[in-house]
């Protein structure tokens, strides 16, 4: 299959969003400048919270971004890799607990 709706060069076009509605798109680049700065939580930190955000919500994209990110900020191959098996251990335990819910459902219709 050579057609695919991700493609990486999209990535580099990520700054021309405004093109459409550039007050916007200054407000949200300005704000994204401000949280990945250091603070309270080192902008490496925030580099690995966001590449484990980037794989529970599935953004190729911001894979893509976050990894060369958190390279480029000093994060190791194993601390990039533990990010993704938190975000994975929390998106699978999201599903699993939602499990209550259907139990009650068939507790409350085998009644």
């Amino acid at each position: 299959m050579d057609k695919s709706y991700y493609n990486p060069e999209d990535l580099k076009k990520f700054g021309k969003v405004g093109e459409f509605q550039q007050e916007l798109a200054d407000k949200f680049f300005s704000y994204y400048g401000e949280v990945f700065k250091d603070g309270e939580l080192s902008a490496r930190e925030k580099a690995l919270i966001a590449l484990a955000v980037a794989h529970t919500v599935q953004c190729p994209y911001c894979i893509d971004a976050y990894t060369v990110g958190s390279l480029e900020k000093g994060a190791t191959e194993g601390q990039m890799m533990e990010a993704v098996h938190v975000a994975t251990a929390i998106r699978g335990g999201a599903s699993l607990v939602h499990g209550v819910q259907m139990m009650n459902k068939v507790k409350e219709v085998s009644m």
